[in-house]
């Protein structure tokens, strides 16, 4: 019986496609439980639509994390620090960039960040920051002494 899966499926496959399995299967595990639907040719012209919509919107939110990523390369994140002979008393972690980022209005998950190792010289640092799947987007941190 061929099914359109709604879920990832451990061993069958992923959201979206359509599958070929075992009829007790299909009716008695994958479609009691909500994991997929009978493919018709109905349920397929609703997935080609989701299907539509779904790279619509991936389409919209890269175009938005690029818009990001030119505002971002602009930036310059200043921290003051306390230091001596060049060496920072602690570190600029990831939180800290991303509570300065927040009081500037831009809102990016900590965990986005991939330059994890910590800021503890004095100097200018290159951080880049994943926006979304593919776009990188890079911002300038400063450590100056206090």
């Amino acid at each position: 019986m061929k099914v359109i899966l709604l879920t990832d499926v451990n061993k069958v496959g992923k959201k979206g496609e359509i599958k070929d399995v075992a009829d007790g299967y299909a009716r008695n595990y994958l479609i009691a439980r909500g994991l997929a639907v009978m493919a018709s040719s109905g349920s397929k012209k609703v997935l080609d639509q989701q299907k539509k919509e779904e790279a619509e919107l991936d389409e919209k939110r890269r175009e938005e994390a690029k818009e990001l990523k030119k505002i971002l390369e602009d930036r310059t994140l200043i921290f003051k620090v306390k230091a001596k002979e060049g060496k920072v008393s602690g570190s600029v972690s990831t939180k800290q960039i991303e509570d300065e980022l927040k009081k500037q209005g831009i809102a990016i998950d900590k965990r986005k960040i991939k330059d994890n190792e910590p800021l503890n010289e004095l100097g200018t640092y290159e951080i880049r920051i994943e926006l979304y799947k593919d776009v990188i987007g890079k911002i300038k941190v400063e450590l100056i002494e206090d």
